[in-house]
């Protein structure tokens, strides 16, 4: 199939994502699971564990400053769906706006990450990665509080791994998955105008929704 940013906004826009059988595949096909994972914004569970680790402060948090960092960072394990091509594409998106990367910085060095696709007021999360302890959760946290800021109503995570559930993740049916898309494309969202909190302003606003 031949892929084009288009066609892949067209595809998230009714449901469908792209994938690649591993990372040496030229083959690209899409995917339309039966039960959708979803993050609910208002339901990240924060652990003790990651509350401490936050206080500490370690890291520094940004976004959208090495978006082919995060994505090379997913794609960096033995198995991988991200191709040359779909990075490719996926980096075309973030150049055009619809694509960002949530970030976990230790000094210079890129220790975890998450990116995306967001169209209207619906986040499409594609993959995230870590390279210390719990600096994808630290990562999640931060997107989760982000898109809650700039008024997103839908985190689409395509399926529910162990990991995405212990923080909060479910899985929904395909047909209210789909509703949910419908409504979040008729609405509008921010995701590089909210400000970044401090750890202690992110454990607040976790503590408050939680």
């Amino acid at each position: 199939m031949s892929l084009s940013p288009e066609l892949l906004l067209h595809g998230y826009s009714i449901g469908i994502f792209p994938m690649a059988e591993h990372r040496e595949d030229p083959e690209i096909f899409w995917v339309d699971p039966k039960r959708r994972g979803i993050f609910p914004l208002d339901r990240f569970h924060m652990s003790r564990s990651l509350a401490r680790r936050l206080r500490k402060a370690e890291y520094r948090i940004a976004i959208d400053t090495d978006f082919a960092g995060v994505v090379d960072g997913c794609a960096d394990r033995a198995e991988t769906w991200i191709n040359a091509e779909i990075r490719a594409h996926y980096l075309s998106l973030f150049t055009s706006g619809h694509a960002h990367s949530m970030e976990v910085w230790d000094g210079q060095t890129l220790v975890g990450g998450v990116y995306g696709v967001t169209l209207g007021s619906a986040f499409f999360g594609e993959s995230m990665f870590s390279r210390r302890t719990d600096t994808s959760k630290i990562a999640l946290a931060y997107l989760v509080d982000r898109l809650r800021q700039g008024n997103f109503t839908l985190f689409d995570t395509q399926f529910v791994t162990d990991h995405l559930a212990s923080l909060g993740a479910e899985e929904i049916s395909r047909a209210a998955y789909h509703r949910k898309l419908r409504d979040a494309l008729l609405r509008q969202a921010d995701f590089t105008g909210p400000a970044t909190p401090t750890p202690q302003e992110l454990i607040q606003r976790n503590t408050q929704t939680s």
